[in-house]
């Protein structure tokens, strides 16, 4: 059955949360690591690189805003602390002291821990009935499932 975000039950509403919140914290530490690898990427690959990092980048600052305010159309409260969302997160930082492949082969793991994040975050709200989350974990797993080909496709 479909629920809407207020006729979730208490425990289906903090599951999800849970999930969004686990998703928003890795999102916001890959779109460093993105920015990070855009300022110090080099190498005969510069300019696709630098310019792919940076669409990386650009895109995952509006998906942690979409994805926090569909926290609070749940009306729970988005994690927002740097230190909260290191703690949680699966995506680790790096120091950008990297050749260009390692830094392709960091962000791919990135992209795929995030797809993989949403796509548990979507059979959480599935399960719960919460069709409009599901959908928008949907939607951003396949962007971060596209990013992580688009990098692997670098190494091939």
């Amino acid at each position: 059955m479909t629920q809407t975000a207020v006729a979730l039950s208490t425990d289906a509403r903090a599951a999800i949360v849970d999930a969004l919140n686990q998703s928003v914290a890795e999102t916001a530490v890959a779109t460093m690591l993105a920015q990070n690898f855009h300022w110090n990427v080099k190498g005969m690959a510069f300019g696709p690189l630098h310019d792919l990092f940076q669409k990386i980048y650009e895109d995952h600052f509006i998906a942690q805003d979409d994805l926090a305010e569909r926290i609070r159309a749940l009306d729970a409260h988005a994690e927002g602390t740097l230190a909260g969302m290191l703690n949680r997160s699966k995506v680790m930082e790096h120091g950008g002291h990297a050749s260009d492949k390692e830094m392709i082969k960091a962000m791919q793991n990135a992209q795929e821990i995030l797809a993989a994040t949403l796509a548990g975050a979507g059979a959480t709200a599935a399960e719960a009935g919460d069709t409009l989350t599901e959908d928008l974990c949907i939607a951003r797993g396949q962007v971060h499932e596209k990013f992580a080909w688009f990098l692997r496709a670098h190494l091939a």
